[in-house]
């Protein structure tokens, strides 16, 4: 699942494209389907939404959660398509982007009425 938080006047406007350019990393890097974009926006107004001195109104913030078993290579590798790709389809500079990647293991992930450990299923690896 991943959770965006921006200005709302800045990310309403492009939050088809910002899932879009996400999802194509997460498909690209993780090697995640198509049909599993799990995506939440949280736009907020300019006075609940504090940023760092330096940045823009185009300050992104962008939680990665997901199942542990991803390599640190595998990770860096994640967030550096997306600065790269979202710098470029959407002109969002990399300074105003900030990425988090959030951890859980298997067994925390609840899901289609199991945890993450018991399902063997998954169109996709987790241990890459």
């Amino acid at each position: 699942m991943v959770v965006i938080y921006g200005i709302n006047k800045h990310l309403n406007p492009i939050k088809r494209e910002l899932s879009d350019a996400i999802h194509g990393c997460m498909q690209s890097v993780l090697g995640m389907p198509e049909g599993k974009r799990a995506h939440r926006f949280v736009p907020l107004t300019e006075s609940d939404f504090f940023y760092p001195e330096g940045r823009t109104e185009a300050y992104t913030v962008i939680e990665i959660n997901m199942m542990s078993g991803r390599t640190p290579a595998t990770q860096k590798a994640m967030i550096k398509a997306l600065f790269t790709t979202i710098s470029s389809t959407l002109g969002i500079s990399p300074v105003d982007i900030e990425i988090t990647i959030k951890e859980q293991e298997k067994y925390q992930w609840g899901f289609r009425g199991m945890t993450g450990d018991e399902a063997i299923d998954l169109q996709y690896k987790v241990d890459i």
